[in-house]
C-alpha cells in the first residue's frame, strides 16, 4: 500500500500552513475551561472561520487523505481542537453525510460546518454499561413523531447542544440488535433534561440525559425503522477510525516535550525512563502509520473499516502509558493539579472506555479482522 503523498495534496498542506499561520495570531483569548457557554461560542467561532477560509468541508466533502493532512497540520500549529463541535463535525455529520437523505444533508450538514449547532451523542445507557446493544430506552411511533423516553449517560456538551444523534429501542421483541433506530433529537424538546455530571478532573463536560416523552419527528430518522444498528456501526468507524488523528500528533509533541524536560531535571538519567520514552516514540510512530493505512483504507471504502478498532485499542493504552511516563518526569509534582499533564493523565484514564471499552474493541478484533468463532 502506498502511504506517501500526492505532489497536489502537498500542495494542499503548504497552503493550509501559510493560512493557519495568518489565521491564528488573530484568536481571541480561550475561555475558562468550565465555561461552557464561552466554550461554545469559542469552538463555533473557530470553525465559522474555517468555514468562511474554505476548510470546514475537508471533514465530509474531501478525501480521507486530506482530511488526515488537515487534522495533522491544525494540530501541529496549534490550532484550536473542534472543541464542543466533535460530536457534530466527527460523528454525526458524516453519519448523516454517509446515511442521511437529500433533505436531512441539506437541513443539518451546513450549520454543522458553519459553526451554527452543537451536537451531543446519546448511545450510553446507565444499566447497559458496554453493551451498547442492550439499550432500553424506547420510542413509539405516534402519527408523524416517535415518542422517546428512558436516560442517556456520559453525553458530552449535553448542556449546550442543539441536536442529540440518538440511539432507541422502536422494536423490543426484536433481536437486540434488530430493533434499534438512529434519531435527530432537538435538546430544545419538551421532556429533555440535562444533569451534568463532574469528572476526576474537576471538569463537567458529561452530563446524563433523562427523556419524558420527547416527541422527535420520523423525519428526523437516519436510515430505515429498526436499522440503526447498522448506522450505528458507520458512526462507530468514524468514532475510531479518524476522530483521534490530531490526538496522535498531539501525543508525539508531548513526548518530545517530556524528553525534554527530562534531560533538564535529571530524570533523563533513568536508563529506564530512556527506555520507556523510546518505546513510546516508536508507538506513536506506529499508530501514525496505522493511521494512515486506516485512511488509506477508507478511501475507497468511503468509511474507515474495522481496521479503527485496532487503532483505538493500542492508542488508548498508549495514552495511558504516555501520562504515566509523564509522571515520573515530573516526579513529586505529579500531584500538582496545576502542572502541565497532570490533568491529561486523569482524563487519559477514560480512553479505554470512551468510544467502545478495549474489552469491546478486542472481541471486535478477534471476531472481525481475525476471524476467531464468538465466545460462548
Amino acid at each position: 500500500m502506498d502511504l506517501s503523498y500526492t505532489p497536489e495534496e502537498e500542495e494542499f498542506r503548504a497552503r493550509l500552513r501559510e493560512w493557519l499561520a495568518k489565521a491564528l495570531p488573530g484568536l481571541p483569548p480561550k475561555p475558562d475551561p468550565e465555561d461552557w457557554p464561552g466554550r461554545r461560542a469559542y469552538d463555533l467561532g473557530w470553525q465559522r472561520t474555517l468555514y468562511d477560509a474554505g476548510y470546514a468541508d475537508v471533514h465530509w466533502d474531501a478525501s480521507p487523505t486530506t482530511r488526515l493532512i488537515f487534522l495533522e497540520e491544525t494540530e501541529k500549529a496549534g490550532a484550536p481542537y473542534v472543541g464542543a463541535n466533535f460530536v457534530g463535525l466527527l460523528h454525526a455529520g458524516p453519519t448523516i453525510a454517509t446515511e442521511g437523505t437529500e433533505e436531512q444533508r441539506a437541513r443539518w450538514l451546513t450549520p454543522i460546518l458553519r459553526g451554527d449547532e452543537v451536537w451531543c451523542q446519546g448511545f450510553s445507557e446507565p444499566d447497559a454499561g458496554s453493551d451498547l446493544a442492550a439499550l432500553r430506552t424506547r420510542a413509539w411511533r405516534d402519527g408523524d413523531h416517535y415518542v422517546v423516553s428512558g436516560s442517556k449517560i456520559w453525553t458530552s456538551h449535553a448542556e449546550v447542544a442543539d441536536w442529540c444523534e440518538l440511539l432507541v429501542r422502536t422494536d423490543p421483541a426484536a433481536p437486540r440488535h434488530r430493533g434499534i433506530t438512529w434519531l435527530a433529537m432537538p435538546m430544545d424538546a419538551p421532556g429533555v433534561t440535562v444533569r451534568p455530571l463532574r469528572t476526576l478532573a474537576g471538569s463537567a463536560e458529561f452530563a446524563e440525559v433523562f427523556l419524558d416523552e420527547v416527541r422527535v419527528p420520523v423525519a428526523n430518522r437516519v436510515g430505515a425503522e429498526n436499522d440503526g444498528w447498522r448506522v450505528t456501526m458507520v458512526t462507530l468507524s468514524f468514532e475510531r477510525g479518524t476522530a483521534f488523528v490530531g490526538e496522535v500528533v498531539a501525543c508525539r509533541r508531548v513526548l518530545g516535550d517530556l524528553a525534554r524536560v527530562a534531560y533538564r531535571n535529571g530524570a533523563w538519567d533513568d536508563p529506564e525512563l530512556r527506555r520507556r520514552l523510546g518505546r513510546l516514540n516508536a508507538e506513536f510512530r506506529a499508530l501514525w502509520r496505522l493511521t494512515q493505512w486506516n485512511v488509506s483504507e477508507a478511501e475507497g471504502r468511503g468509511v474507515p473499516g474495522v481496521g479503527g478498532s485496532v487503532f483505538k485499542l493500542r492508542y488508548s493504552h498508549a495514552r495511558q502509558e504516555l501520562y504515566d511516563a509523564a509522571a515520573a518526569v515530573l516526579g513529586p509534582d505529579a500531584l500538582d493539579l496545576d502542572r502541565p499533564w497532570v490533568l491529561d493523565r486523569l482524563s487519559s484514564l477514560s480512553y479505554t472506555i470512551a468510544a467502545g471499552t478495549s474489552q469491546i474493541q478486542r472481541n471486535i478484533v478477534a471476531e472481525r479482522i481475525l476471524g476467531l468463532p464468538k465466545g460462548r
